[in-house]
Formats: structure tokens, sequence, C-alpha cells
């Protein structure tokens, strides 16, 4: 049922249907521009996650290389024993927002890249393998840590741009015409209301001249 077949059609509700209306264009005028907003910052975003990518995929490409050398070089049980212990990676994130949308930042460049040193492993000749593996997956992880926030930005970016784009197609098509046909209605409706009230008049007054 449409709002004209609600409300009476009166010259006050013919006044609120328009300031409605009106209400209408500046909301979807504002999501219009929310949308042109949230457009320039995904084409702004997409090309650095874009090489994000490319360099994710690259390093992922080394790091297996190497770990089929390793594996042929050591073997999976001595691989598995150069694993242990494992350790814990902690990041900073620090929250930033965007046209109201929450994401967060790196508050520095994740340092996960160690020295043969650093990892307590043995080194010797036939080690060379297990560890050229181990520094390839060790930069294919800080890639993934750098790489992630921007990923979960453009994400949560892509949902709210989806989102806002049907609430403006669903106000330009949807809301917005059926309001426009409910003041095409409300205005006929007057219009008959006020010609049979003006030829009511002129009966009436062709009756009081015969008379």
């Amino acid at each position: 049922m449409t709002l004209a077949a609600k409300s009476a059609a009166t010259r006050s509700n013919l006044v609120r249907l328009r300031r409605r209306r009106d209400q209408i264009e500046k909301g979807a005028a504002l999501l219009r521009r929310k949308r042109e907003a949230l457009v320039a910052e995904l084409f702004e975003l997409a090309r650095p996650a874009v090489d994000g990518r490319r360099k994710i995929d690259e390093q992922a490409r080394l790091a297996f290389r190497s770990l089929l050398e390793a594996l042929a070089a050591a073997g999976r049980a001595e691989l598995r024993a150069l694993g242990w212990p494992t350790r814990e990676i902690r990041v900073e994130l620090v929250p930033h927002e965007v046209s109201g949308i929450r994401g967060v930042e790196l508050a520095s460049p994740p340092r996960v890249v160690r020295s043969v040193a650093a990892r307590g492993s043995p080194s010797g000749p036939g080690d060379a393998a297990p560890a050229g593996a181990t520094e390839q997956f060790e930069r294919l992880i800080e890639l993934l840590l750098e790489a992630a926030p921007e990923e979960l930005f453009l994400r949560r970016l892509g949902q709210a741009l989806s989102h806002t784009t049907r609430l403006v197609n669903t106000l330009e098509q949807r809301v917005a015409v059926s309001m426009d046909r409910d003041l095409a209605a409300m205005r006929r409706t007057l219009e008959e209301r006020e010609r049979e009230e003006h030829l009511r008049l002129k009966r009436v007054v062709s009756r009081r001249e015969t008379r």
C-alpha cells in the first residue's frame, strides 16, 4: 500500500509528502557523496594492494622452492626438528578510520627475519638449504603481516561501498519513485476536487441568478 493510499488527499498531507520527498532527495545526495568518497579511497588503496599481493606471490614461490630444496637436502624429520621450538610474533596495531570505516595499521613494520645465530640452530655445510628456506618463509610472513591490515580494510571498504550503493538505489529507484507516484496521485485527487467544487459553485450561482 502506498503512502497516498494510507494518507488522506489534503493540502496539509501534500505539503508533508513534499517535505518527505525533499528529505529523501537530500539523503540520496549525501549517500552519493559518501559513495564517491569510498570509490576514491578504494582506487587509492587498490594499486598498493595489488603490488603487495604480487610481492606475496613471488615470495611464496621462492619460499616453497627453497622448502623443496631443504627437503631434498635434509629430509622431513630433520626439518621438523629444526622448526622447534616455535616462537610468538607480536605486532602493535594502531586504529584508524576513513569515511566512517574503522581499520587498523601496523605501528611499525614487523621484524621476522632472524640471523642464523638468533635462530639457535646449528650451522654447517649441510644446513645451507634449511637455513635458506627458513629465511624465505620468514620474509613471506613479514609480507603477510604487512598486507593483512590493508586487506581487511579493503574488504570492509568494499562492503561499505556495496551497502551504500544498495541504499542509494533503494532511495532513488524505489522510495523516490513511489513517493513521486503518491504526489502525482494526491495532486490529481485535489485538482479533481477543486474542479468539482468549482462546478458546484457555478451551478449554485447560476440557480441564484435564475431565481
